[in-house]
């Protein structure tokens, strides 16, 4: 049989549209699933609206916070919190571990105290919060700070450590000695994706210290949801809830495209 004879491969359009569908659409139908059986369950009264209130009334439960003057206030207060509380956290995580990284002395000082305050977990500190700070953001923006610290502490100090002895031996022969010399040219560099990844899962944890410190009064979403919930408002509280999902979306959105450029040389 001749190469002209030979039968051509069709692509279906079907083989085209699978790879998108995968992207897209299956997320969509699921996302719908999950919207529809919501609906369902208060709608046939398998639980009172009360107490699981369906998604078709929550955009007038929204829109009517916004009117009312409660969702701005409300959200630029959590954003205040979170966004101090996440950069001293995160800073101070980061540069406490990469120093107990560099120095096995740092590390031997500090190795019992990071075993006793590890454990702790952060709502355990809102009374001392309160006794420090009083009833203020200062106490919300402590809590956030202790819910971020650690995880960043350990990641950076990970990092650090699994950076390939090599790379100390090549900066040796260019002149960087000392691990000084060789934090910025070469170390942080090398630990950038684990220190980066650290940091990303403290976005996600600074949002849940932002509604456990925000319940005891300070003012946020945290301290909405907890007046709605006192009401029976529920569609109230999933607003908020909703609306702290979004944000941490946004926010994780940003940071992946950030990294992804500062990573960009790895590529």
């Amino acid at each position: 049989m001749s190469a002209t004879s030979l039968p051509v491969p069709r692509v279906t359009p079907r083989a085209a549209v699978s790879p998108a569908l995968a992207r897209l659409g299956w997320p969509l139908l699921g996302l719908l699933g999950f919207l529809a059986v919501w609906e369902a369950v208060p709608t046939f009264g398998l639980l009172p609206a009360t107490l699981l209130p369906p998604p078709s009334v929550l955009p007038q439960a929204w829109w009517q916070e916004v009117v009312d003057g409660h969702w701005f206030p409300a959200m630029f207060a959590s954003l205040k919190h979170y966004g101090i509380g996440l950069a001293i956290g995160t800073t101070g995580g980061v540069a406490l571990g990469v120093a107990m990284a560099l120095s096995a002395r740092l590390d031997a000082l500090l190795a019992w105290v990071v075993r006793i305050l590890r454990p702790v977990p952060g709502l355990a500190w809102i009374p001392f919060a309160i006794l420090w700070f009083g009833v203020n953001p200062a106490s919300a923006i402590f809590i956030i700070v202790i819910g971020v610290f650690w995880i960043n502490l350990f990641a950076a100090q990970a990092a650090v450590r699994s950076v390939d002895p090599e790379l100390f031996e090549l900066a040796d022969s260019f002149g960087y000695r000392g691990r000084a010399a060789k934090l910025w040219p070469v170390i942080l560099p090398a630990a950038a994706p684990g220190i980066l990844a650290g940091i990303r899962t403290g976005l996600g944890q600074a949002w849940m210290a932002v509604v456990a410190a925000e319940l005891f009064g300070v003012e946020g979403l945290g301290q909405r949801m907890m007046q709605a919930s006192s009401l029976l408002a529920t569609e109230i509280v999933v607003v908020m809830m909703l609306t702290i999902a979004a944000l941490y979306g946004i926010v994780d959105m940003l940071f992946v495209a950030v990294r992804d450029r500062l990573l960009r040389w790895q590529a």
